[in-house]
């Protein structure tokens, strides 16, 4: 399922990230690969707020539709 579809506050493994490669590169520079677990503590206008790695991240909802967990 999509990142934005996960329940909030528990802990998902990611298992596919879709999109153009360019898109790939700019989500695995910030930790978004196969197998990192990842939180989604809120949503926040149209960004997805994710922890991952001990960071939190906001990306939009558009990108983050392109993550599968």
């Amino acid at each position: 399922m999509p990142l934005p579809m996960a329940l909030l506050h528990q802990e998902a493994s990611i298992k596919k990230i879709g999109g153009q490669s360019e898109v790939k590169k700019f989500l695995e520079k910030l930790g978004f690969v196969p197998g990192a677990k990842v939180t989604v503590p809120s949503h926040y206008g149209g960004n997805v707020i994710v922890r991952i790695k001990g960071s939190r991240v906001a990306v939009s909802r558009e990108m983050a539709m392109k993550i599968m967990v």
